[in-house]
């Protein structure tokens, strides 16, 4: 082999050597700080925001059994913010780690859950506290009635404002778009007909929210078995989950996993039939992530 033939072989191997290490599978731990769509931003010990690419192919499992031995098979909609993971990929050339596997903690899922739970709840009381200010302050306005018309223009820009916050809301690390309410039958899981269309009409909406995700949550009224009404709660969800899927057309990566609330949050403390009909429902919410509407 003569030196030129030997230069080009020597470089050749190089770059090879070279692709191999950018593309060698990587097993990184870390927990979901927030979701748009395919990509999950990882925090690690390493990194504050490592940018996570879910495929078609990602294999998404809890581990499971008393030696955390079985792997039990989950929908992507179950990595939710909050959620501790470990992700063997590798990355692409723009420094992105292309997800092969994912796993975690049945646990660690449960606590995610409820500390998404409590912060909504958090919020919510939040929430009610502006409205009451608000409506104190158009008490103290109304009083006033020497304010030029320059500043009931100001007022006005300002409740009109405050309007749009508690209409919109937030939840921990999202905005809320917009909702929709659906009621069941006591002991009943099945979706009633006239609400498709309102559900239809949700999905098509949530894609016009850059980065939005779905928010599915069941629940049931106080009457019966904790355990059945937990079943109950389950079910709405699920079924309510699956119409968004297939007559909504929302990809799976931009659902959130549908929870079931059981018993808790009564909307309606009164223990008549018509307290309680309000109590067995599933509520959907558009959601977009803040650092998503900042970009």
């Amino acid at each position: 082999m003569n030196r030129y033939f030997r230069r080009i072989f020597v470089t050749t191997v190089l770059v090879a050597m070279a692709s191999t290490v950018v593309f060698a599978q990587t097993k990184i731990e870390g927990i979901i700080k927030a979701r748009n769509g395919s990509e999950i931003f990882l925090q690690t010990p390493d990194s504050p925001k490592l940018v996570v690419l879910l495929t078609d192919s990602t294999d998404v499992a809890q581990v499971v059994g008393a030696l955390k031995a079985r792997n039990k098979k989950m929908s992507m909609a179950a990595l939710i913010p909050g959620l501790p993971i470990q992700v063997d990929g590798a990355y692409n050339d723009k420094n992105q780690l292309v997800a092969k596997t994912i796993r975690f903690k049945g646990n660690d899922l449960e606590q995610a859950q409820a500390i998404q739970a409590g912060v909504h709840q958090t919020q919510v009381q939040a929430q009610q506290n502006q409205e009451e200010l608000q409506k104190q302050n158009a008490a103290l306005q109304a009083q006033n009635a020497a304010l030029t018309e320059q500043q009931k223009q100001i007022e006005a820009n300002k409740a009109a404002i405050a309007a749009n916050t508690a209409r919109f809301g937030q939840l921990d690390d999202y905005y809320i778009w917009d909702e929709v309410t659906i009621l069941f039958a006591n002991g009943k899981v099945k979706v009633d007909p006239q609400y498709i269309p309102q559900l239809t009409a949700l999905a098509e909406k949530a894609k016009t929210v850059n980065g939005y995700m779905i928010e599915v949550k069941g629940y049931a009224s106080a009457t019966g078995s904790a355990a059945l009404n937990q079943k109950l709660s389950e079910q709405r969800a699920n079924n309510v989950s699956t119409i968004l899927l297939q007559q909504g057309h929302i990809p799976l990566t931009n659902m959130l996993a549908p929870a079931a609330m059981g018993e808790s949050r009564q909307v309606n403390a009164d223990k008549t039939a018509e307290g309680q009909a309000e109590n067995r429902r599933v509520r959907v919410r558009v959601l977009q992530n803040k650092a998503i509407a900042g970009m």
